[in-house]
This record gives structure tokens, sequence and C-alpha cells, in this order.
């Protein structure tokens, strides 16, 4: 695969994940305080399943686009490592994070895991956001 379009590629990723958490972050996960406290847990066990489908694939293969543009795109400078560097910020804050919000959620309803889910989510939102902008930038003058 061509620099270019690996390039491509990691600005895909990251375009589509950041879209996705920025509608998670000021739509979704703001409604899960307005799920009836007996509904939760089947409401929250469905988000995950399905949420899965729509983020574990994409996250899997920018990551690993992400280290690979990092090593085959040493001659872009050091803007690679830092993009490399803000997927795996969003992978750290995924599992150290909002996954053990989620695990508290699972339990059932929690106002205070779901604002802390939706106050720490930013961590993910900024980042990916972030790198949508870097690789943007990379990306410009090569198309």
């Amino acid at each position: 695969m061509s620099l270019l379009h690996l390039l491509v590629l990691n600005f895909a990723l990251a375009a589509y994940l950041t879209g996705v958490i920025w509608t998670i972050q000021l739509v979704h996960y703001p409604s899960f305080a307005d799920v009836a406290q007996d509904r939760f847990v089947a409401f929250h066990q469905k988000h995950s399943n399905r949420i899965s489908w729509v983020v574990m694939a994409p996250m899997v293969l920018e990551l690993g686009s992400g280290a690979w543009l990092a090593w085959q795109g040493r001659s872009l400078g050091q803007s690679v490592w830092w993009a490399l560097g803000l997927v795996i910020i969003v992978w750290l804050s995924t599992f150290f994070i909002t996954v053990p919000f989620h695990n508290r959620l699972g339990q059932g309803y929690n106002y205070i895991a779901i604002d802390g889910l939706v106050r720490t989510n930013w961590i993910r939102t900024l980042a990916w956001t972030a790198r949508t902008v870097l690789l943007g930038w990379l990306l410009w003058p090569r198309i």
C-alpha cells in the first residue's frame, strides 16, 4: 500500500470514528439519563451489543493502520507519531475509563456513572477530532 493510500485510509477511519463519537457525546450518552430505571439494564445491553458492530472493527483497523502509518510515514515527520499517540489515548481512555463506566451501568441505572461517562468521554471526542484534523493537514498537500 502506498503512503498516500495509507494516509487516506487513516483519515477516513479517523473521520468516521470522529463522527460517531460526536454523535455519542452529544446525543446518545446524555440520553442514557432519560431511560426508565426499570428498563435501563436491557437498554444498556442492547446499546453495548449494537455499538460494538459500529466501532470495534474500525477502531482495530485504525490502530493497526495508525501504527503502520507511523512506521511507513517517517518521512512525513513527527506528526505521524502524534497521530498514533492520539489513537493510543483513545484506546487507553476506552479501556481504563469508558469500559469501567459501562460495566457499572450494566448493573443498572446510575446517574453518577452516566454523568461520569459523559464528562470523561470528552477525552476520546477531542482526541479523535484532533487526529482527524492532523491527518487532514498531512493529507491536504498530497491530494
